[in-house]
């Protein structure tokens, strides 16, 4: 018995997704511009959080961005009827000897 899908665990649309993570990544390249400008004002020591923050928020921005998508949802649809598997033929581990002589 197969079982039925209820609107709580289809996932959300492709619009709401996508438009999800172009907000998360915004923010944070709007953080990441901040901290650029900081680094023209901050010296010392304090200097290199800033920095640090402008050099690793573009790779933080970009996997969050990416994962969104698979926190959100259940990630599985229940489908109805069976998919089918296709095997691949199997192939001998070595081509046939020759018997010409």
């Amino acid at each position: 018995m197969a079982k039925t899908q209820s609107i709580t665990s289809i996932p959300r649309s492709p619009q709401d997704d996508r438009r999800s993570r172009v907000i998360q990544y915004s923010v944070a390249m709007g953080i990441r511009m901040i901290c650029i400008v900081l680094c023209l004002f901050v010296r010392g020591w304090w200097l290199i959080l800033p920095a640090i923050g402008a050099v690793v928020l573009p790779y933080i921005a970009v996997v969050l961005a990416n994962a969104g998508s698979a926190k959100n949802g259940t990630g599985t649809v229940l489908r109805p009827g069976a998919v089918a598997v296709i095997q691949q033929p199997s192939y001998p581990s070595s081509p046939p000897a020759d018997d010409k002589e």
